[in-house]
């Protein structure tokens, strides 16, 4: 048998990405992967593995996901520098801690920058000057209280945590848009100056410009956090994203 190695002509070299984003995200996660490539432009790369995960989601069960981080970092995309590593669950990094969840990131898989859909958001409620807050989730009450707590403990004041008191991911994924409009509306309490809508199961970045539209105040939420502090720390921009936090990016030469 005779083995052949055919010339290669005419190569066109692929287009080069301005920044590669790596996500872990959760096993039972339908949603943040197509969310994030929607709103990230199409020369940043979007590289993702999976945690395990199943549903009912409890805080323990959250917690039970620092056993197979590091394993599914390393699993992403071997041998390969990224600009950014996010994990992708907001009630997971409360349940493990942030700077916990931050530190597993950076061991797992080194890259130049790490972030997490809570340090984003914190990030992008600083970023529009919101210090009081409303927070919409679709978790249970345990959950909403942890998640309260901890923003609350970063300075903001947190005016009021509403729930839908929902532990499947695959439920959440299933609520429509406008289902989230409706409960935003009911969650955002007068005083507050932002809305944050927490979790990235949720298709809650479809809902944000019929929020702000009816609010007149910002909304974020997971997975929109996550695009614009990704973007941030590299110094890109994302037009045509949803909701005015798009509009606090300036870009710049990448660092």
């Amino acid at each position: 048998m005779r083995i052949d190695i055919l010339p290669r002509r005419g190569d066109v070299p692929a287009a080069p990405e301005r920044a590669r984003v790596g996500l872990l995200g959760l096993a039972t996660d339908l949603n943040s992967e197509a969310d994030l490539r929607r709103m990230l432009p199409a020369d940043v790369g979007l590289y993702c593995n999976r945690i395990r995960h199943a549903n009912p989601m409890s805080l323990e069960t959250l917690r039970a996901v620092a056993d197979d981080l590091p394993r599914a970092g390393r699993d992403l995309l071997p041998g390969l520098e990224l600009d950014v590593v996010v994990y992708g669950c907001t009630s997971g990094t409360i349940a493990l801690g942030e700077a916990e969840t931050l530190a597993l990131i950076r061991h797992a898989k080194p890259s130049r920058h790490q972030t997490t859909p809570v340090t984003a958001s914190l990030a992008a409620l600083a970023r529009l000057g919101a210090r009081r807050v409303s927070i919409l989730t679709p978790y249970r009450a345990d959950v909403n209280r942890a998640l309260g707590d901890y923003y609350a403990s970063r300075g903001l004041e947190v005016v009021n945590v509403s729930g839908l008191d929902m532990d499947d991911d695959y439920a959440m994924t299933a609520l429509a848009p406008a289902t989230i409009v409706e409960a935003g509306l009911r969650a955002m309490a007068p005083e507050a100056d932002a809305l944050f809508v927490s979790c990235t199961a949720l298709r809650a970045s479809l809902a944000v410009e019929a929020l702000e539209a009816a609010l007149g105040r910002p909304v974020v939420t997971s997975n929109q956090a996550i695009v614009w502090h990704a973007l941030d720390l590299v110094g890109l921009t994302a037009p045509g994203a949803p909701g005015r936090l798009f509009d606090t990016l300036s870009e710049r030469t990448p660092q």
